[in-house]
């Protein structure tokens, strides 16, 4: 079977948009795939944590991991930090890349605009992201349109390190959803939609209560005129809207279309805020008898000592190639 890997970090509220960006493929993948997929919790102190956070953060996400559908038994579910290979291989990574590649990067752009100090951290994470998906070999990454150019540097280091000392490395392929797969805030569609954000009423939280979710569409942002139709170019925010409502409710855009023509955004934004509340309510249940459970440290352990395997193996070629001494 191919092999898939990805990853999200435990830093903030998971969203909506993380969902239908990321997870929602995450499941969909483990049934004809070889699935690895992690908590990348030390991509997330590439900027301060409070470590609390950080802990509670990182098993919220594992639970949404099983929430959503994950199996253990289908697919390996670990943290990052469980599995030292990311680390070592992620130096290994830093000493194949440019400076120039990994200060055209974008995410670094944006994190690091109008700071008077940044970590390097931030600087080299595009080397350790790449690091993550190479220790596997993945043939498939799912990640958001805003992780691209990320894949291409990984591609790039492949590529270089094979040229350089030999085919080593399976060069990765980007996977996307042809629809959804950039969720865009609900007060500017200009925006993805972003845990980051500090207006709490921009994104829909995956944990968020109900009444909490119905409140936000309401005041999601339209655009003028009421006609309930797709057309990112003219009508940005509406557009958004019926892609979620898509992802949701697995109507297509002309089915939605169809369904709302004449009725005006009151009724469209009512009823996909019902969507969303069908689609939420069951997974957070499930994430609630998880957390109670206490199984999320024997996914964990489990989950890390299958990824070891592979991670261990490669990163050993890996070194083989280039000169160390191996004990």
């Amino acid at each position: 079977m191919k092999r898939v890997l990805s990853g999200i970090q435990p830093s903030g509220k998971m969203t909506l948009g993380n969902y239908i960006g990321a997870m929602k493929n995450f499941v969909e993948l483990q049934d004809d795939h070889r699935c690895y997929f992690m908590v990348v919790d030390m991509h997330a102190v590439t900027v301060p944590q409070e470590p609390e956070d950080l802990r509670e953060q990182t098993e919220m996400l594992v639970g949404l991991y099983l929430a959503l559908g994950l199996n253990p038994d289908r697919a390996s579910i670990f943290l990052q930090s469980h599995v030292p290979a990311h680390a070592e291989l992620g130096w290994l990574m830093t000493t194949l890349a440019y400076m120039g590649e990994l200060e055209r990067m974008t995410q670094f752009k944006d994190k690091s605009r109008g700071k008077e100090s940044i970590g390097a951290g931030l600087f080299v994470y595009p080397a350790l992201m790449a690091a993550d998906i190479l220790l596997y070999n993945a043939d498939l990454v799912p990640v958001g349109d805003d992780q691209k150019q990320h894949l291409e540097l990984t591609r790039d280091l492949a590529h270089r390190f094979n040229q350089r000392y030999g085919e080593t490395f399976r060069v990765p392929e980007v996977f996307t959803p042809e629809i959804g797969a950039r969720i865009m805030s609900l007060d500017d569609a200009s925006k993805k939609m972003s845990k980051s954000n500090p207006n709490p009423g921009s994104y829909i939280a995956l944990l968020d209560p109900p009444d909490t979710i119905r409140k936000k569409v309401s005041r999601a942002v339209t655009d003028s005129g009421r006609e309930v139709r797709f057309d990112t170019a003219n009508k940005p925010e509406v557009s958004n809207l019926m892609s979620i409502y898509a992802q949701c409710s697995g109507l297509s855009l002309q089915e939605i279309e169809a369904k709302y023509e004449g009725q005006g955004y009151g009724t469209f934004k009512k009823e996909l805020a019902e969507q969303i509340v069908s689609l939420l309510e069951p997974i957070q249940e499930r994430y609630h008898e998880v957390r109670s459970s206490g199984a999320i440290h024997d996914v964990l352990k489990k989950g890390a000592g299958e990824a070891a395997e592979i991670a261990n193996e490669t990163l050993r070629e890996v070194k083989q190639k280039m000169g160390f001494v191996l004990g």
